[in-house]
């Protein structure tokens, strides 16, 4: 049977008109690379759950390809591999390219922390038999999710000798968890009648911790002292010690296939680690680039980058001064002719909720890479706003290496809004977009992604340092 013959019409809009494609239907072949590359990941987002794991494993995965500590005192020459650390809770790594560092770098940026429940500074409680930690969250939480689910407790301890206590508790089989708990729906309607927002409020959100008391009946708070009890015997801490500590409860699930094509997956913390294992991989990957490479996992984002293990700091543009110096480069020159992705995620459109998005500049699971030109709230507020050569500079570069992607915002206009470092990247006068893993249920602790777009993503950077 011939073909049918296209009509005037057909052929124009086949050549005007455009969609951006299922990688499932169009590629494939694609589905068994993912599904192989997401098995690194998984194992990456279960056993990293706090910016600080998250630097002590890509620390040890650069040391193991070869890199080391950048020496400012030291010359470096191009396929020299350095790395530096920013108080264990940021880190950079490099390879120096065959052009000379005044033509720029090429920087790949993600963010490693993560919503949360942080502990107060004097966290632990007891209230009628039972021993609590006090929490205050990190991020942009929708709070009631955290209750009735098993957590898990990370985070370091600095004692008074300044030895540290690095604690894990809840991820092996044998450990314990621990929970928020939450009213019964049998004597919940005056809760009920709360907004959604306010389902359980931020002083609500108490972990319990243990009903057993210390067998002293001269004890005031018996609860609340065994608890400190095994503390101090497993760990060698007193309550004391909770003020110079950073410890974050986060949930104790480990990261799972969804669905059963097993085609996504699902877990905590993929905001933004979704960006930031593909970013590591890929830095590992380098070898010999065109153009000196840097790579940041940062902290600190979800909260406005605020701090000095934030992008809002020098840090970074301190490191890239080091990088210039050793090179004899003036940064200001280094820094105008630089390029940035800012790694970072993006909502992608669920059926379930369709009103908060506009479906046609919407990202959307399985096709691919999502560039984001702008972020921000209402009218852009908080965003750097990619300019049209450097999205056409970085869609040349996705087309010629045929990474699939596809363009989003962030959500309907004044649905609500966001932002990321590229503004703080913008900062240093350096071209920046957002790009990175459209993500279902973000900010929840349970987020989902698609395979296909987590390994489209790490041939992003791959390309962008090729």
């Amino acid at each position: 049977m011939t073909e049918k013959k296209l009509s005037k019409g057909k052929k124009l809009e086949k050549e005007l008109c455009w969609e951006y494609p299922n990688i499932a239907k169009e590629a494939p072949e694609q589905i068994a690379k993912a599904q192989e590359f997401a098995e690194g990941y998984k194992h990456f987002i279960s056993s990293c759950k706090t910016e600080r794991e998250c630097v002590n494993y890509a620390e040890a995965a650069l040391v193991n390809a070869g890199y080391e500590r950048f020496d400012p005192k030291k010359q470096y020459v191009s396929g020299d591999k350095v790395y530096d650390v920013n108080r264990g809770k940021s880190i950079l790594a490099t390879v120096f390219g065959r052009r000379d560092i005044r033509e720029g770098v090429r920087i790949n940026g993600a963010h490693i922390d993560s919503p949360r429940l942080d502990l107060k500074p004097n966290p632990l409680y007891e209230k009628n038999e039972l021993a609590f930690f006090k929490t205050h969250y990190y991020g942009g939480i929708r709070k009631y999710q955290w209750g009735t689910m098993p957590l898990a407790m990370h985070g370091v301890v600095i004692k008074k000798d300044f030895s540290v206590v690095n604690f894990n508790i809840g991820e092996e089989p044998g450990d314990p968890v621990f929970c928020i708990s939450d009213l019964l729906p049998h004597l919940a309607a005056k809760q009920s009648q709360r907004t959604l927002a306010e389902g359980l409020k931020g002083e609500e959100l108490n972990i319990i911790l243990g009903s057993i008391p210390y067998p002293d009946e001269d004890v005031r708070e018996p609860f609340r002292l065994e608890v400190l009890r095994i503390l101090n015997e497993k760990y060698g801490i007193t309550e004391r010690d909770f003020a110079r500590a950073e410890i974050e409860m986060v949930p104790a699930d480990k990261a799972r296939d969804i669905g059963f094509d097993r085609s996504m997956v699902g877990g905590y913390g993929q905001d933004d680690r979704v960006c930031a294992y593909p970013a590591l991989i890929a830095q590992l990957e380098t070898e010999d680039p065109e153009y000196t490479t840097v790579t940041i996992l940062t902290d600190k984002e979800e909260i406005g980058s605020v701090g000095n293990t934030g992008l809002h700091s020098n840090y970074v543009r301190d490191y890239i001064a080091y990088l210039c110096d050793n090179q004899g480069a003036d940064p200001k020159e280094v820094f105008a002719n630089s390029a940035c992705l800012s790694a970072d995620v993006n909502a992608a459109y669920d059926p379930t909720f369709p009103d908060v998005f506009e479906a046609k500049n919407a990202s959307f699971l399985n096709h691919g890479v999502v560039l984001t030109k702008y972020t921000g709230a209402r009218g852009k507020s908080g965003s750097s706003d990619a300019s049209a050569e450097f999205m056409a500079k970085v869609i040349d570069i996705m087309d010629r290496e045929k990474v699939y992607w596809q363009i989003g915002e962030l959500g309907a206009v004044d649905a609500g809004g966001g932002g990321t470092i590229a503004q703080f990247v913008a900062m240093l006068n350096i071209d920046v977009v957002d790009l990175g893993v459209p993500v279902l249920s973000m900010h929840a602790p349970f987020e989902i992604t698609s395979k296909l777009d987590i390994y489209n993503t790490y041939l992003a950077f791959k390309a962008f340092y090729k």
